[in-house]
C-alpha cells in the first residue's frame, strides 16, 4: 500500500499525493491526465492543444469518462503569432466546474475573476519569486514555482529549484510546488524539506505507459542524459528549453548570427513539435525536455511511478533523515 504525505496542496486540491502532473501542449491528453489523477495526483490537460471551446468541451468530457478524480486544466497566456481565444476557453472551464486551473506565461489578473467563477482554485506557475508574490496578492490560490532547470520557459534569471523553492516557502503565504527538476522520490522529500507543499513532474511523465506521445520519442527520453537539453529563443527573451537535437542546434546559430522571428518561426512552430511527438520523427520539431531528464531510466505505468515515487519519499523523510540526527 502506498504510503501517504499530507501537506497543505492535498488538502486544498482533494488528491492523495502531492504530485501535479505538468500541463504539457500535446502531451496532457486525457489517458495521461485521468491516470495521473487516478493514482492520487492532479493531471492536468492544456486548453490550447484541443485548439478551441469545442475541443476543450470534449477533452473534458473524454477525462471525466476516464476518472471521477479532480482534475485540472493550464491556461497558458504568452505571446503567440495567431491570437487565442481565451476567453471561449475560459467560458468552458468556468462552466464545466473545472476545480483547479493552473495559469502561466503572463499575468492572469485580467481573466481572475473569470476564472474562479466556476469555483476553481488557480495554480499561477512563475519563474521569479517577484512574479509569485504578484500573483498572490491579485488573489492566485497556489504558486508553482518553476526552476531554471525546468522544459519549456525557465524565465530570463536562470535560478535554480533549489534557490527557488525555500524563498518562494518563506516569502509567501499560499502553498508552493517546487517545478523543474524533478522526478522521483528524492526529488519530492527534498522539495518537502525546501518548504514546498509538493511538486510538479512534466518531463518525467512524458515516458509513461499512459503518455500519448511516439514509443520512439518515450525510448529517447530512456536514453537521454542531463546534458542533453540546450536553451533557446533567449534573443527574443522567451528562453526554452529543449532537447538538443539537430533542428535545436540549427535554431541556435540561426540565433547566433541575428536571425529573429520572422526567420525561426517556420522552425520552431508548434506543429512542427506534435509531429515530432506524434510520429516519432525525433528531427521533425523541438522538443521541450527539463534536465530532470537525466533521471528516466524506464517507461513504467503511471500508477507504478506516482505509488514509488511517493513511497521512496515517504522513506527518506521517516526513516533515512531521521537516522541522520544527533540528539
Amino acid at each position: 500500500m502506498t504510503q501517504l504525505i499530507r501537506t497543505r496542496v492535498t488538502e486544498m486540491l482533494q488528491i492523495e499525493h502531492p504530485i501535479v502532473q505538468g500541463g504539457m501542449m500535446w502531451v496532457a491528453q486525457p489517458e495521461l491526465v485521468a491516470a495521473v489523477s487516478n493514482a492520487g495526483g492532479l493531471g492536468i490537460m492544456t486548453a490550447l492543444t484541443f485548439g478551441d471551446a469545442k475541443g476543450l468541451e470534449q477533452a473534458i468530457a473524454r477525462t471525466r469518462q476516464l476518472t471521477d478524480k479532480p482534475f485540472g486544466v493550464n491556461v497558458t497566456f504568452l505571446p503567440t503569432l495567431v491570437p487565442k481565444d481565451y476567453g471561449s476557453l475560459i467560458d468552458v472551464i468556468a462552466g464545466e466546474g473545472i476545480p483547479v486551473v493552473e495559469t502561466a506565461g503572463r499575468n492572469p489578473e485580467p481573466w481572475l475573476d473569470r476564472i474562479k467563477k466556476g469555483g476553481a482554485l488557480v495554480i499561477h506557475k512563475c519563474t521569479a519569486v517577484r512574479y509569485a508574490k504578484k500573483a498572490e496578492s491579485i488573489g492566485c490560490d497556489i504558486i508553482s514555482i518553476d526552476g531554471f532547470e525546468c522544459a519549456g520557459h525557465p524565465g530570463e534569471d536562470d535560478v535554480t529549484s533549489l534557490i527557488l523553492a525555500p524563498l518562494a516557502a518563506s516569502g509567501l503565504k499560499v502553498p508552493v510546488i517546487a517545478s523543474g527538476g524533478f522526478g522521483d522520490g528524492r526529488g519530492l522529500a527534498a522539495a518537502l524539506a525546501l518548504g514546498a507543499d509538493g511538486i510538479n513532474m512534466g518531463t518525467r511523465f512524458m515516458a509513461t505507459e499512459e503518455s500519448p506521445v511516439h514509443p520512439a520519442v518515450k525510448q529517447k527520453l530512456v536514453e537521454m542524459s542531463e546534458t542533453e537539453t540546450i536553451l533557446l529563443l533567449r534573443s527574443l527573451k522567451n528562453t526554452e528549453r529543449v532537447w538538443r537535437n539537430a533542428l535545436a542546434e540549427r535554431v541556435a546559430a540561426m540565433e547566433r548570427e541575428g536571425a529573429g522571428i520572422e526567420q525561426l518561426a517556420p522552425l520552431i512552430s508548434g506543429k512542427n513539435g506534435l509531429r515530432l511527438l506524434s510520429e516519432g520523427d525525433l528531427e521533425a520539431g523541438l522538443l521541450p525536455v527539463g534536465q530532470s531528464v537525466g533521471l528516466i531510466e524506464d517507461i513504467p505505468p503511471v500508477a507504478e511511478l506516482i505509488e514509488r515515487t511517493v513511497t521512496e519519499a515517504h522513506d527518506i523523510l521517516a526513516t533515512r533523515l531521521p537516522s541522520l540526527v544527533v540528539s
